[in-house]
């Protein structure tokens, strides 16, 4: 017997033991909230700067270099920002320093003596060529280059000219009729010129070079053709033709806008007339948004339009207004496009400074620069800076602060009309091979197929754990019990890339070569089990005797096995008969139903298998934990074992199934490996059960170890997960909140 004294010891260690135990069990329920909360917090500030608006600020403003020799036609700044173009109409080219006006190098165009600069434009921009139209009828081709070197490791920008088509001028309309209006489009081999004398006529021009395998000559220049083109219209605005050289656009003074087809430059056809401008307004500017597949009108009115080719069921091209820009508050005079991505800058003839992106149907800012008139405008080759020329013969220098321009809510979730597209839809395509393409980041698809994957996993796997947990907590012999339960639970440790091999590499060619005996499963086994047990009924009582109570499930396996058998070798004779002998391909051609191998189907099945062990594991210690006394009076007062487990049991342990389903639907909502590996990947919304999709936490995966940090597709990975915590935060509080109301219903029973 303890001594009083060893008493008191026990009593005081027992105390220190549970107080650490406390302590320690708060620390590690705080810790855990804590690191949530701080894995939120995370996600938050990675999306956050995707939302934040555009600003700019004026670093510098001079006077225009070199204005004395003449007017302002042309500016352009190279990639680094560093050295900026100007070409002005005495055939001027001056390269300057774009932060001071420091004059670095000047050439001199090879034009005749009195021939005047009469028009000039400027090709796609990755390019860098410039066109020039002269009063004499001729024009001019010249791109404007740059080398960088690091003397010293100071970084050195040596700009140059070259003349890809000679330095001499190029005669294209009769002499005294000189080149209005101008553009070109040159992409290294060929060149197509289109300019505008007087009247309704419009020259094309074609040029490729050809190299000489005959001869020392590197390069020879083969005039293509030059014909003359009849565009209806006298009064001709401006003249654009798209990067492929295929689409000339010419935009008249009464807001109209003909779209031609030039792709035989020999015969040059005319598919579409549209009014541009309404209400009695006019175009004041037109440019090709990156990749030369849109157009942007601007209006006297202050309107900025985008426009591009729309293919129609007969697959003809016919030219649709995609999008109208909130206003600005005088006519538009300028649009300088941005060179990589689909958005664009404005400015008004009150000086009235706009940055908008077009698939994200947004306008970033719209600031007014004070004591600014502006006259001409450019923007860099990465979209943070632009040069302004005033009518005051100042050029300012602005920085624009623009990373994520392409992100709005319409982007994210909404239906967005892509270009080439032929209706606005949901897509994710997060990269290309082309500079010029356009980001689809619609996280619609992704949220999507994320539920598509949770709806038929549930479907596959709520009936047979909770029925499964029924049977083993209520009617199963103890001595079974103890084999079956462990036996299910353990396969919860089956890890899921495993299942996710085993589903994509044999499972899913396995249901493709069997699909008629697949889908037969689920008709032959339910029914066979039907069979069995109305055989099982019929039999005499002295019979079932022998057969333990509670056992009665084994006598089922040799059913299903059986069942399974039956609908397996039944399969190609079926599909033989009835399909031609391919079931899938049947389905395609007949029904217009698409079947890719790896499908909802095969992840209904593997994420099924993955999920039901937690909700038997839960669900079945929910309902075997029911009190015993409950059970007990149910049936002293005369119910049945079945009405016993409808209203007193199920009840009782509903808010444990309940809790069980919704961790299940956690799981299946998060889960990544299996979905990365039975599916085919593919972001489309269809509830076909033979389509693929592609979920949240399966695109995390694949795309995040390619994305650049902190670029908008690494952030918008990054809001995905944010959706994904979300989602998941609100499923455990809901299930919470229920689970609370069901047990303060039912604690009573």
């Amino acid at each position: 017997m303890n001594s009083p004294r060893q008493n008191v010891n026990y009593r005081k260690w027992r105390y220190i033991k549970d107080s650490m135990t406390s302590y320690l069990m708060a620390f590690g329920g705080v810790s855990v909230i804590f690191s949530i909360v701080l894995i939120a917090f995370y996600l938050i500030y990675v999306v956050i700067p995707m939302f934040k608006s555009a600003e700019i600020h004026e670093i510098s403003n001079y006077s225009v270099p070199n204005v004395q020799q003449g007017d302002s036609k042309i500016y352009a700044i190279e990639e680094q920002r560093e050295v900026a173009l100007r070409l002005d109409d005495s055939g001027n080219i001056v390269f300057f320093d774009t932060k001071n006006g420091e004059v670095k190098k000047i050439f001199k165009l090879n034009i005749p003596e009195d021939t005047k600069i009469t028009s000039t434009s400027a090709g796609d921009p990755t390019e860098r060529i410039v066109s020039i139209g002269l009063s004499n009828g001729s024009f001019l081709l010249f791109q404007h280059n740059y080398d960088i070197s690091y003397p010293d490791d100071v970084r050195l920008i040596t700009p140059y000219i070259t003349f890809p088509f000679g330095e001499k001028p190029i005669q294209i309309n009769t002499k005294d009729t000189p080149v209005n209006r101008i553009n070109a489009q040159y992409d290294g081999e060929q060149a197509t010129i289109v300019a505008h004398g007087i009247g309704s006529r419009i020259n094309i021009i074609s040029f490729k070079k050809e190299t000489s395998f005959l001869s020392d000559d590197a390069e020879i220049i083969a005039e293509e053709g030059n014909v003359f083109l009849d565009s209806t219209t006298t009064e001709i605005f401006d003249l654009r033709i798209d990067i492929e050289q295929r689409e000339l656009y010419v935009a008249d003074s009464f807001g109209e806008i003909y779209f031609f087809n030039i792709s035989d430059k020999r015969k040059p056809r005319l598919v579409q007339k549209v009014e541009a401008v309404k209400d009695d307004g006019e175009i004041t500017t037109i440019e090709f948004l990156a990749g030369g597949i849109s157009i942007l009108v601007g209006t006297n009115q202050g309107n900025i339009t985008q426009w591009f080719p729309v293919r129609d069921e007969e697959n003809n091209y016919t030219l649709e207004r995609i999008r109208k820009f909130e206003m600005q508050n005088a006519p538009v005079i300028a649009i300088a496009p941005e060179h990589t991505r689909k958005g664009f800058l404005a400015i008004d003839k009150t000086g009235n400074f706009g940055i908008y992106h077009t698939t994200a149907h947004r306008r970033l800012l719209l600031e007014k620069i004070d004591g600014l008139m502006p006259k001409k405008i450019t923007i860099a080759p990465r979209a943070n800076a632009v040069l302004i020329e005033s009518i005051d013969k100042k050029l300012h220098f602005i920085n624009i602060d623009n990373e994520h321009p392409e992100i709005s809510f319409q982007s994210i979730w909404g239906k967005v009309w892509y270009e080439s597209r032929d209706k606005p839809e949901y897509i994710w395509q997060s990269s290309s091979a082309s500079s010029d393409f356009e980001p689809k980041f619609s996280l619609t698809p992704l949220a999507f197929g994320t539920l598509k994957a949770a709806f038929y996993a549930m479907l596959f796997a709520i009936p047979l754990s909770i029925l499964g947990a029924i049977y083993t907590a209520y009617f199963m012999a103890p001595t079974m019990r103890r084999i079956v339960k462990p036996t299910i639970e353990i396969m919860q440790a089956v890890p899921t890339v495993i299942l996710g091999f085993l589903a994509g590499l044999w499972l899913a060619p396995f249901v493709e070569n069997y699909l008629p005996g697949t889908i037969l499963l689920f008709l032959i086994v339910p029914l066979s089990i039907f069979l069995a047990t109305i055989f099982w009924t019929s039999l005499s009582i002295e019979f079932k005797a022998n057969v333990p109570e509670g056992w009665e499930s084994a006598i089922l396996i040799p059913v299903i096995i059986l069942a399974g058998y039956i609908s397996l070798e039944v399969s190609k004779p079926i599909e033989n008969l009835f399909f031609n002998g391919n079931l899938p391909l049947w389905l395609t051609q007949e029904m217009g139903i698409d079947y890719e191998q790896r499908n909802s189907l095969i992840v209904g099945f593997a994420m099924g298998f993955a999920v039901i062990p937690t909700i038997f594991s839960i669900s079945e210690d929910a309902i075997f934990g029911v009190p015993k006394h409950l059970t007990r009076g149910s049936l002293a007062l005369g119910a049945t074992t079945w009405q016993t487990l409808t209203r007193v049991i199920l009840l009782t342990a509903s808010p444990g199934i309940f809790s069980a389903i919704m961790i299940g639907l956690g799981r299946a909502v998060g889960e990544t490996m299996i979905v990365v590996m039975a599916t085919g990947n593919t972001a489309i919304m269809d509830m076909n059960i033979f389509e693929g999709f592609r979920a949240l936490s399966a695109n995390i995966a694949v795309e995040m170890p390619e994305t650049e940090v902190d670029s908008t597709h690494y952030r918008i990975l990054f809001l995905g997960a944010l959706v994904l915590f979300i989602a998941t935060f609100f499923f455990n509080t809901a299930a919470e909140v229920v689970r609370q109301r069901l047990r303060t219903k039912y604690s009573s029973l």
